[in-house]
C-alpha cells in the first residue's frame, strides 16, 4: 500500500469511527439518509468535506464543467438573456465543485458583454472553498473583487439567477422497500462483519412522502429505491432567498415515471471511486461519493407550491443545442469535438442529463428551452 492509499485508509478508519459513534448514540443503528449525510458531510471527514481529490481525470468522476468551456459558454447565452431583464446582475452557484465553471461563466458572461455585480458561491466545505479559490486566483484573477464565498444562504433576499449543476444527486436520500403493500426503510446498524443495512418500518417523514407521490402506482412489487427527502425545503429555502430571478438545475435523473419504472426495481443509488462506478455504499466510507439520480417532477412539485414558475425542461442536448453550442466550435479541435459528443450524445451525457429552468417575478421565457420542451412529461 503506498503512503496515499495508508492515509486514505486511516481517514476512512476516523469517519467509520465517527459513524459508529452516531450508531451506538441512537439506540444501535441510524437511517440510511443519516449514514450518507455523515458519509458525504461529517465536517472534516465526509467525503465532500475532506481534502481529496473529487473532479476531473484525477478524481472519482467528470462533470460538464470539467470538459471544457463548452457547457459554460451555452450556459453564459442563458444567463445573458435572463440577467439582460434582471436591473442587479448577480450570479448564485451552489455547490461549485473545482470551480471550474465559476471560472468558464465569469469569462463567457465577459464575452457575452455582462458586468455581473456579484458571483456569490455557496460552498460548505472549507477544503474545496479552498481550491475553488485558489483557482479563481490563478486562471481569472480579474474576477476575484466580484466572487465572494458564503458558508450560508443570504438572509434577506436577492436578485440573481441561481446556478445548481450536479448538487441535487449529492443530497443524502432515504431508501425504502416496498413489498406485500408493505414500505419499509433502510437502516445502517454494525455486525461481526461492519457495516449492514437492515429494514424497519418506514419513519413518518418517509410514508408521508411516499403517498404523497403515487409511488405505489408506478412500481412493481418487491420494489427497492430512494426518496430525497431534502429536497423541498431545499427549494422553500432558494424560493426565500430569491426576490425575482431564475433556478437553473443541472442534473442526471428521470421524471417519475421513469425515475420508478417498474424494471427499475433496485433503485438509482451509485458510488464512484476512481472513475468506477458500483453499488455499495457501505465500502470506501469518506474516499468515494454516493449519489441518486434526481425525480424531476419532484423539483416541478415543490416549485409550483412555492410559487415559482416552471419556465423550461428539457435533456441536456436539447438545452445546449438551444443555446447554440455549434457556434462555439473551433474547426479542427478535436478535443472540443470529443467535448461536444460527450456533452450531447443520447449515449453519454445528452439524454440522461437534465435542466429545469425556475422563474420568479420576470417574465422571460428562457430560450435554452426554446425547441424540445419536455415539460409534459413531469
Amino acid at each position: 500500500m503506498n503512503m496515499l492509499d495508508r492515509v486514505a485508509q486511516q481517514h476512512s478508519q476516523k469517519l467509520i469511527a465517527h459513524i459508529i459513534q452516531q450508531i451506538n448514540s441512537h439506540g444501535g443503528q441510524i437511517s440510511f439518509t443519516d449514514f450518507m449525510h455523515a458519509a458525504l458531510y461529517a465536517p472534516g471527514l465526509g467525503y465532500y468535506s475532506a481534502g481529496t481529490t473529487k473532479f476531473g481525470a484525477a478524481g472519482d468522476f467528470v462533470t460538464a464543467p470539467e470538459l471544457g468551456k463548452l457547457f459554460a459558454q451555452c450556459l453564459a447565452v442563458q444567463c445573458t438573456q435572463i440577467l439582460n431583464s434582471l436591473h442587479y446582475k448577480n450570479i448564485f452557484e451552489l455547490g461549485a465543485g473545482s470551480g471550474q465553471l465559476a471560472c468558464d461563466l465569469l469569462r463567457a458572461l465577459a464575452q457575452q458583454e455582462i458586468q455581473l455585480e456579484n458571483y456569490f458561491i455557496l460552498e460548505l466545505s472549507a477544503d474545496l472553498r479552498q481550491r475553488q479559490q485558489e483557482k479563481i486566483f490563478k486562471q481569472c484573477p480579474e474576477f476575484c473583487n466580484i466572487v465572494h464565498w458564503l458558508e450560508q444562504l443570504p438572509s434577506t433576499p436577492i436578485e440573481a439567477i441561481i446556478v445548481a449543476n450536479e448538487v441535487v444527486d449529492a443530497m443524502p436520500v432515504a431508501r425504502f422497500h416496498f413489498e406485500n403493500n408493505i414500505l419499509q426503510e433502510y437502516y445502517i446498524k454494525l455486525d461481526e462483519h461492519g457495516f449492514t443495512e437492515v429494514l424497519a418500518p418506514a419513519s413518518e417523514n418517509l410514508q408521508t412522502a411516499f403517498t404523497a407521490a403515487n409511488i405505489a402506482e408506478y412500481v412493481s412489487q418487491p420494489y427497492i429505491s430512494e426518496i430525497n427527502l431534502w429536497l423541498s425545503n431545499w427549494l422553500q429555502s432558494l424560493n426565500n432567498v430569491l426576490s425575482n430571478g431564475a433556478i437553473l438545475i443541472a442534473d442526471y435523473g428521470f421524471p417519475r415515471a421513469e425515475y420508478y419504472h417498474p424494471q427499475r426495481n433496485q433503485g438509482t443509488l451509485m458510488c464512484h471511486y476512481r472513475h468506477r462506478s458500483h453499488t455499495n455504499p457501505l465500502v470506501n466510507i469518506g474516499l468515494q461519493d454516493i449519489t441518486a439520480h434526481v425525480d424531476f417532477t419532484a423539483i416541478a412539485e415543490a416549485a409550483d407550491a412555492y410559487g415559482l414558475e416552471i419556465a423550461g425542461y428539457t435533456n441536456q442536448a436539447s438545452f445546449l443545442l438551444n443555446c447554440g453550442i455549434i457556434k462555439f466550435l473551433e474547426f479542427g479541435n478535436i478535443k472540443q469535438h470529443q467535448e461536444l459528443q460527450t456533452l450531447t450524445s443520447p449515449s453519454e451525457m445528452g439524454e440522461l442529463f437534465k435542466i429545469i429552468a425556475l422563474t420568479k417575478n420576470i417574465d422571460t421565457q428562457p430560450l435554452g428551452f426554446e425547441h424540445f420542451d419536455k415539460q409534459h412529461r413531469l
